[in-house]
């Protein structure tokens, strides 16, 4: 933005102060604009993608810091997985669609706090409750399970669809699996050891308990896979494979869909990867968190929707860059030329190859009697052909 102010064209842009009043704006309904925009993108790369290829919600969030940051609306004391300690700023929870080719975020809730304890600054007090800032502002103070299921209900009721949804070990606990599965949504996700108990031949087990009474075969990647069940009945399938970093320690990851296959378990989860490529190149490349330092709530929404938006932008020229076509109407006039041969015509052409190749070896005599007595085994109508074959010669 400042390039553009600053360049040749800035006399017919607005001005900084206009620029930054627009993003401050609490009225304006950035997540309308932004579900419109993906949904139009999504539906383009259906028309690319085959109808049996697998799709999927992918769930994940990322930290925003803001460490220098004082009076900052709804600031908050955030848990960093990656660091593993507390920092100032918040957590981007994202949804996003992915075919395997492509990834497109779909949603996204710039979370604070639920507790009051971790928040550092509160929301501001002269805001109007029916405008979508306060709306927004109350959506990031609910716990994150809530938020996951909130956005899922709207991608849905949008227009959106997927097969599976995809999650971290962070989400993969018990009553979010089962809201999912009530909204009739698979969910395949990583899971650790904690507190969780499955229900395995009549005893609640935990993660290794589990793995240490399963067949496994410790020389394949995916060792095992075990069906077990919640304490509320819910039926999960858990498959452990070798993890690639550590040899003699395993990974777990589990589904809500028995009937899947291990190594296709495997291979759907292996699409949440992306979900990652697009945290990295939104912070790294375009800019998110760092292009504006401002202290409203409303300029952080603004500001996340637009990076959003260049993302899925860059990716639709990636997908109608990278994709192979075919060559249109010549591909159909090409076809016009070549026909089909039918079954009489083909067969009549290889009773006359094999015609062609018997007064060349006269003196394997027991090929040529296996060969007689192959043709006499013909039906009446093939025999036919060899007595035409035999006339036009």
């Amino acid at each position: 933005m400042y390039r553009l102010l600053e360049g040749a064209r800035a006399e017919s842009l607005p001005g900084k102060d206009v620029v930054y009043r627009f993003l401050n704006e609490s009225r304006y309904n950035w997540r309308r604009f932004y579900q419109l925009l993906s949904l139009k993108v999504v539906g383009r790369f259906e028309k690319l993608t085959s109808a049996q290829r697998i799709r999927v919600f992918i769930v994940d969030d990322s930290v925003m810091g803001r460490e220098r940051s004082k009076k900052v609306e709804l600031l908050a004391r955030i848990f960093d997985h990656v660091s593993g300690r507390f920092i100032r700023g918040y957590s981007l929870l994202t949804l996003g669609w992915s075919d395997g080719y492509s990834f497109a975020p779909i949603d996204f809730t710039l979370m604070s706090s639920a507790k009051v304890k971790n928040r550092l600054c509160e929301m501001r007090e002269d805001l109007d409750k029916r405008s979508i800032g306060y709306k927004r502002r109350m959506e990031a103070m609910n716990p994150k399970p809530d938020a996951v299921v909130q956005m899922l209900e709207r991608a849905l009721n949008a227009g959106f669809s997927a097969d599976y949804v995809l999650m971290d070990s962070w989400f993969t606990h018990a009553p979010l699996l089962q809201k999912l599965m009530d909204k009739g949504l698979h969910t395949i996700g990583m899971v650790k050891e904690l507190k969780q108990r499955y229900c395995f031949e009549g005893n609640a087990l935990s993660l290794s308990e589990l793995y240490a009474k399963i067949p496994k075969n410790p020389k394949a990647e995916i060792m095992g896979s075990v069906r077990v069940q919640t304490l509320t009945g819910l039926f999960l399938k858990i498959v452990f494979v070798q993890n690639r970093n550590n040899r003699r320690d395993w990974l777990a990851i589990l589904t809500t869909d028995i009937a899947l296959d291990n190594a296709e378990i495997i291979r759907i989860y292996g699409m949440r990867w992306s979900i990652e490529t697009f945290f990295k190149v939104a912070k790294s490349r375009l800019k998110l968190g760092t292009e504006f330092q401002g202290r409203s709530f409303d300029m952080m929404i603004s500001h996340t929707t637009i990076v959003f938006t260049r993302y899925l932008i860059l990716e639709w020229e990636r997908r109608q860059n990278n994709d192979e076509r075919s060559l249109g109407g010549l591909f159909y006039l090409f076809a016009d030329e070549v026909n089909d041969l039918d079954l009489k015509t083909t067969l009549r052409q290889l009773m006359a190859f094999v015609l062609d190749l018997l007064p060349n070896k006269p003196k394997n005599r027991e090929s040529l009697s296996q060969l007689l007595n192959w043709i006499s085994d013909l039906p009446s109508y093939i025999k036919a052909l060899f007595a035409q074959l035999g006339c036009e010669s």
